[in-house]
């Protein structure tokens, strides 16, 4: 089967390699400045979609394309990639010490049909310096992600606790894709054994 990653995320490769998958990657432009008055768990899935979407039209019907979308949410507030370092630091200071929400939808589209889903996950911040959120904006890790930290990464040592699915806040929850997979006619028991969709 021809699986596309519609994404250019290393830590969604890092996870369908993980998984056992086979694949493609043809990364997608989207205006993803789609509607932030949307529930989280409704802007993921719409982003994912439109990415799926996007892929599908220029790989063609034959094509399994997976995409995927994360944000973080704390209280009112849907936090994206940063902007700047600037905007990293206001997002750090704003989940020090707090409990917030990662949010991962993706959708799975093959010709005309989409299956979409989101999970939800609670990650718990310890209390955060000035100076370990300089120090953190400066190696440069939060730029390029949902909330301004990498969970996988030097991240992880602002992270007190989290309830829910890790992989989830990675970008991409690996359990609950891989029964969407199902539904396509990947078998599980082939990727669980070792062999390669």
């Amino acid at each position: 089967m021809d699986i596309v990653l519609a994404s250019a995320s290393p830590r969604r490769r890092e996870l369908l390699t993980q998984m056992g998958l086979a694949y493609r990657v043809h990364p997608v432009d989207i205006d993803e400045r789609m509607d932030r008055d949307m529930a989280p768990s409704l802007l993921v899935e719409a982003i994912s979609r439109e990415k799926a979407a996007a892929c599908a039209a220029l790989e063609g019907p034959q094509a399994l394309i997976i995409a995927a979308d994360t944000v973080v949410a704390k209280g009112d507030a849907i936090l994206g990639k940063p902007q700047d370092e600037a905007d990293a630091r206001r997002m750090l200071r704003l989940l020090s010490g707090a409990v917030h929400q990662v949010y991962t939808g993706f959708a799975v589209r093959r010709g005309r049909r989409v299956l979409t889903d989101c999970l939800m996950t609670s990650v718990t911040f310890r209390a955060l310096s000035d100076a370990e959120i300089d120090a953190y904006v400066s190696s440069g890790e939060p730029m390029d992600k949902a909330g301004a930290y990498g969970i996988q990464g030097r991240g992880s040592l602002l992270v007190d606790a989290i309830a829910g699915d890790y992989f989830n806040v990675m970008g991409l929850p690996i359990c609950r894709l891989g029964l969407a997979l199902r539904d396509f006619g990947l078998e599980l028991p082939e990727l669980l054994r070792g062999g390669r969709a």
